[in-house]
Formats: C-alpha cells, sequence, structure tokens
C-alpha cells in the first residue's frame, strides 16, 4: 500500500494530536523528519539485536546531546530529552528521542524493539512491545488480511482438479 508523503500541515496536526502545542514546520522540516524516519526504520529492520544496538548506537551518535530534564517553559511535566535544545530541528528531536526510546526498549527486553509488517500490502513499521511470542503483523487488520488470504489460497488449490 504506498501512500501520498504527508505535508507540513499534517505533520502538524499530528505533532498537535500527541500533545505538541503549536509547532511551526517548513517543507525543510518534514524532508528532515522524512530523511530521521529513514534511518530510524533501519531499526525494526534489523534481523539481530546485535545489528539493531549498532544502528540506535549511530543515531545517538549522530543525533543525540547530553541528557536533559524540561518541561518546555512549564508548558508539560519535567521529561527527558537529548535533542540539543527545546526548539532545535525536527528531524533532530525526532531521531534523538526515538533513538533514545528504542534503545531503552532494546536494553530492556534484549531484544530486536519492533519489527516490519509481514503483510505482503503494507511494510509499516510497530513496536513489540509484549511478552510472547514475537509479533509479526504491524495490525489484527493486517493479521487477519493475511490469514483470510492464506485460507483463500488453500480453499482454490483444493478445489482444482488434479492435473
Amino acid at each position: 500500500m504506498f501512500r501520498r508523503p504527508a505535508d507540513a500541515a499534517q505533520v502538524t496536526e499530528v505533532l498537535r494530536a500527541h500533545g505538541e502545542r503549536d509547532p511551526v514546520l517548513s517543507a525543510a522540516d518534514v524532508r528532515d523528519l522524512r530523511k530521521a524516519a529513514g534511518r530510524i526504520a533501519d531499526v525494526f529492520t534489523a534481523r539481530e539485536v546485535d545489528a539493531a544496538a549498532e544502528t540506535l548506537n549511530a543515531l545517538l551518535s549522530a543525533y543525540a546531546h547530553p541528557p536533559r530534564l524540561t518541561t518546555h517553559g512549564g508548558e508539560h511535566p519535567w521529561h527527558l530529552h537529548v535533542d540539543g535544545d527545546d526548539d532545535g530541528p525536527w528531524g533532530e528531536w525526532l531521531a534523538s528521542s526515538s533513538a533514545l526510546a528504542l534503545a531503552t526498549l532494546l536494553a530492556e527486553r534484549q531484544a530486536v524493539p519492533g519489527g516490519v509488517c509481514a503483510a505482503r500490502s503494507c511494510q509499516a513499521v510497530f513496536l513489540d512491545t509484549g511478552s510472547g511470542s514475537p509479533r509479526r503483523y504491524c495490525s489484527t487488520r493486517c493479521a487477519t488480511r493475511e490469514r483470510v488470504a492464506a485460507h483463500r489460497a488453500r480453499a482454490t488449490s483444493v478445489d482444482r482438479p488434479a492435473g
């Protein structure tokens, strides 16, 4: 499934929906966010923990600054940041904060923190924070779609006469 890339207005709405107050993004900011997201996606395509850790270390080395606590001028509760400052570049913020969160998950679980959806038509990345068997799909919708397609394929092959 291919989607048209989000523009600055759409990304602004997503940031607002997740607690950012009055984010201002330019087309260049969206390009930087897209570039950071591409680098972050490399963590999810890693097949082994060591490869994911290496990718996360590279992201932290490229984007992260010393950890600091911030409230964004009292607008939010205290929380940890590793980007340069509260008004720094959006791409740096995404890459550094995502790398920190994913590195924390990797260290806690000793596993790759997510994956790429196994559905042929999807390819979305997802977090795998649960216990038990590793996830293969980004959502129950994709898992169900794949199960139904496999069932139909089996039913069709059973209905065909031997040739």
